[in-house]
């Protein structure tokens, strides 16, 4: 293999820093497949890498190809989502086992082009898909490598709220020329901003490019404000919503409407909370006020 970390000076620093302090994550080893990493994927947006562990074993083992999850109702992967929350990302994995399954002889597909038409995937999933199961040569921008590249590469502290234009620019201009370091440098940009460039406590002490960093050279300018707070979960439909599939996923029949009016008290949030998850496919009314997981 030509290593071609040369290419920009933050390539080495950053992926000789890697190799040196990679978390050991199931989906990181080579058991892990394609539908391992695949699966991770779904899990970890918006989830913390704590959460998912548990929920990403017991779901491998029950599941371990995507021919087997598609083999079961829809219902049973938000079932087995659990706690995860967003549980339409359940939905989505088991659309796009159901895919892979009928259009792909069961196998996740190894070209990024057949990775994005796969119902629930989006352009992060299937650049990440791609490098961390094939080692193909694609940029991956997740929240933490847009951070990363803000700081180290624009000098900026936080980047935009949506991914931009001129960051799909800036990712595309720093991979390596070679395709396995450029896979590697996918996973360690995204390791560095998970442990070291944090949203609101970076360890610059601890960053292996630090002293190239463009924000930290620039004197570390605040001028792009704090990281936006996630919303308040008391109170909301979110969490109305969640329990109500509760219920629903502890149920082994249909459940009657009185057992989910017992769940939250203001009956107009509750009907909406309700009316939603119908909605997005996550709950299937039946006749006599039943309501159960879809079959």
């Amino acid at each position: 293999m030509n290593d071609d970390r040369d290419h920009h000076p933050l390539h080495t620093p950053v992926i000789d820093w890697f190799d040196d302090n990679a978390r050991d994550l199931p989906w990181r080893r080579p058991e892990a497949g394609a539908w391992g990493v695949m699966v991770s994927e779904f899990m970890l947006q918006q989830t913390p890498v704590s959460r998912v562990l548990p929920v990403y074993g017991q779901w491998l083992e029950r599941w371990p190809t995507p021919g087997a999850l598609a083999a079961d109702p829809s219902g049973e992967a938000v079932r087995a989502w659990g706690r995860l929350g967003y549980p339409r990302r359940a939905l989505r994995l088991h659309a796009a086992a159901t895919a892979i399954a009928q259009l792909h002889n069961g196998e996740v597909p190894t070209d990024h082009a057949e990775l994005l038409a796969l119902p629930g995937v989006g352009e992060y999933t299937a650049a990440a898909v791609a490098s961390f199961a094939y080692g193909q040569r694609h940029a991956v921008l997740d929240t933490n490598v847009r951070r990363v590249f803000a700081r180290a590469v624009t000098g900026v502290e936080y980047p935009p709220n949506a991914t931009t234009a001129a960051e799909r620019r800036v990712a595309h201009r720093m991979l390596p020329a070679d395709e396995a370091t450029a896979a590697r440098w996918a996973a360690a940009t995204m390791e560095l901003g998970a442990l070291i460039c944090t949203a609101r406590g970076p360890e610059c002490v601890r960053c292996p490019i630090a002293g190239q960093c463009a924000w930290r050279l620039a004197g570390s300018p605040e001028h792009d404000g704090p990281p936006r707070r996630g919303q308040t979960y008391a109170g909301t439909d979110r969490q109305v919503r969640g329990r109500l599939l509760a219920v629903l996923r502890e149920a082994t029949e249909p459940v009657p409407q009185a057992a989910l009016d017992a769940v939250w008290h203001e009956p107009v949030q509750r009907a909406r909370a309700l009316d939603g998850l119908v909605a997005d496919g996550l709950v299937e009314p039946l006749q006599d006020g039943m309501y159960r997981l879809p079959g």
